[in-house]
């Protein structure tokens, strides 16, 4: 393939003899290349600052700094760190070569010059500087567009994860109540908060946040195996539905396995999403704590119990922000990890409720049964 030179590129020739410049500069323009002739290192940089050349050559021997070490300047400076340099030299020893290589140079052309090697060795590594540039420009469009489709994808996934949360709960939860917003919003904000402490800020990324704020959305898709008329049933649930409404996390889990990209692994938003709708009802005291139950799955729990609490539903009534966390705080180190329990006390301003207009009780108790109820 013929290379095709890129229109006036530029070659900036440094040597502090003038007679190597008037030699090189006439060799360089009769090529059709712009020349820059300077004298010195000083004189270099600011040519450089002024316009960034395609190529540099430059002498060895220079009295202000020698140009092995100038180049070694060139490299470590992101603008130039990519344009090929060429020493020019009248030096032989072929550890004076490698020296060069070492120090980022890619070609030497020895004194006194041949006009036909001056341009090879100038159009071979102007070449494999454009074709490294457009590659370099090529794979920034290519990631653009790859960032794009993957924006898109992702897009799609909080899409379809949240008509299916929505799915769920509009068996028995009203539209305008935003369970799955509510509990998706608190869970990042818990998660957020427990980041801040020793304890978590090695393990709460930015990523884990963002993640569990769109894993907390499945918590309850097993719902969608539960019979409707124990979802719905008013007033408290028997024995034997509670057993059966226990049942939707084992349900919820198999759904969210399902997923699972061909049966090659989950990811680790898939593996969030697993641990959540597993353990979701799991009593911190009655799983040995942190070491059976895992995090989002503690976050989530108690998101999940104050939204419940606060909002009404169709076997109790709402209670007030004061008494969902009088409540809650009373079953630290009990049903809820104690970490998350202080997390939340801390940010109860800012966690986010239903507003259904309802009046409530600042101080109301709370009965158990309503706090552990498995339809929440």
């Amino acid at each position: 393939m013929e290379f095709k030179r890129v229109e006036k590129d530029n070659v900036l020739l440094i040597d502090d003899v003038t007679s190597n410049l008037i030699t090189l500069s006439e060799i360089i323009r009769n090529e059709g290349y712009i020349a820059r002739p300077v004298k010195s290192v000083d004189y270099a940089m600011r040519a450089i600052d002024a316009e960034l050349p395609s190529i540099i050559l430059l002498d060895v021997t220079m009295p202000d700094m020698n140009g092995f070490d100038y180049c070694r300047i060139l490299k470590k400076d992101i603008r130039t760190r990519n344009i090929p340099v060429i020493f020019i030299s009248g030096l032989t020893n072929p550890k004076d070569r490698i020296r060069g290589f070492e120090c980022g140079g890619v070609d030497f052309i020895t004194k006194p010059f041949e006009n036909l090697e001056v341009l090879m060795r100038i159009n071979t590594h102007l070449k494999e500087y454009h074709m490294q540039k457009n590659l370099y420009i090529r794979n920034q469009k290519l990631n653009i567009l790859v960032n794009k489709q993957l924006q898109q994808l992702e897009t799609e996934r909080i899409n379809l994860i949240t008509c299916l949360a929505n799915l769920c709960e509009n068996r028995d939860i009203p539209e305008n109540y935003k369970h799955s917003d509510n509990i998706a919003a608190n869970s990042r904000l818990i998660a957020t908060g427990l980041s801040l402490t020793p304890k978590y800020e090695k393990v709460i990324s930015t990523n884990y946040i963002e993640m569990i704020g769109i894993a907390a959305r499945l918590h309850d898709v097993g719902k969608l195996a539960v019979p409707e008329k124990i979802i719905m049933k008013k007033g408290r649930l028997g024995n034997k539905e509670i057993e059966i409404m226990n049942r939707h996390c084992e349900a919820g889990l198999k759904i969210v396995e399902s997923l699972s990209d061909n049966g090659s692994g989950m990811n680790i938003f898939l593996r969030m999403a697993k641990d959540i709708v597993a353990n979701h009802h799991k009593k911190w005291d009655e799983n040995k704590g942190s070491r059976d139950l895992p995090l989002p799955a503690r976050i989530v729990e108690i998101c999940d119990v104050f939204d419940a609490l606060t909002a009404p539903r169709l076997y109790k009534k709402p209670y007030s922000k004061k008494a969902a966390l009088k409540a809650i705080k009373a079953q630290s180190g009990k049903m809820f990890d104690p970490d998350v329990v202080d997390i939340m006390l801390r940010l109860e301003r800012r966690l986010v409720m239903t507003e259904h207009g309802m009046t409530v009780d600042e101080d109301e108790y709370i009965p158990d049964w309503q706090i552990t109820d498995p339809r929440r």
